[in-house]
C-alpha cells in the first residue's frame, strides 16, 4: 500500500475518479486514481503539506474541479472502489505514472507543452498528464 486509507477516503478517491474521468472509462478513471496517490506522496511543489487522500481530494487552491461535479455526489460503486484500491496498492499507467497534474484541453484541442511549468508526460482519451522533472519530486520516481 502507497498510502495509508480508511473507508471513506476510498469512497472519497472513487467518486473523484467518476467525476474526473467516467468518460474515459477504468483506465481513465485509474490514471486519475495515480494523480491522487501521487498528490499523497509528494513531498515537493503545492503537495508538501499533503498526507491523506482526505487532504488531496479537498486541496484548495490547487484542487481538482471534479468535486463541484454532480458525478462526485452520491456513493461509489463496488467497481469504482476497487479501481481506486488498485491505485492504493500500487499499480501505475503510464502516462499518469508520475504526474502531479492533468487536465482536458477539450474536443479537438492538443495537449500544451507544459502546464504549470511542468512537461508534457503524454495523454489519453481528452486527458493531458503533465510530471515534475525527477529532481523536483524524488519520491514520484
Amino acid at each position: 500500500m502507497l498510502v495509508n486509507y480508511n473507508t471513506k477516503e476510498l469512497d472519497l478517491m472513487a467518486r473523484l475518479m467518476r467525476a474526473e474521468a467516467l468518460g474515459e472509462g477504468n483506465l481513465g478513471m485509474l490514471m486519475v486514481g495515480n494523480v491522487i496517490v501521487n498528490r499523497a506522496i509528494a513531498n515537493c511543489d503545492v503537495f508538501k503539506s499533503l498526507r491523506s487522500i482526505y487532504d488531496v481530494i479537498y486541496q484548495n487552491p490547487g484542487g481538482f474541479s471534479g468535486v463541484n461535479s454532480s458525478l462526485f455526489y452520491g456513493g461509489s460503486t463496488t467497481q469504482e472502489k476497487n479501481l481506486a484500491e488498485r491505485c492504493l496498492k500500487g499499480e501505475y499507467y503510464y502516462p499518469a505514472t508520475h504526474a502531479l497534474w492533468f487536465y482536458s484541453p477539450g474536443t479537438g484541442k492538443s495537449c500544451k507543452s507544459t502546464w504549470l511549468s511542468q512537461p508534457f508526460a503524454g495523454s489519453y482519451k481528452n486527458h493531458c498528464f503533465y510530471r515534475p522533472p525527477a529532481g523536483l519530486c524524488p519520491e514520484l520516481y
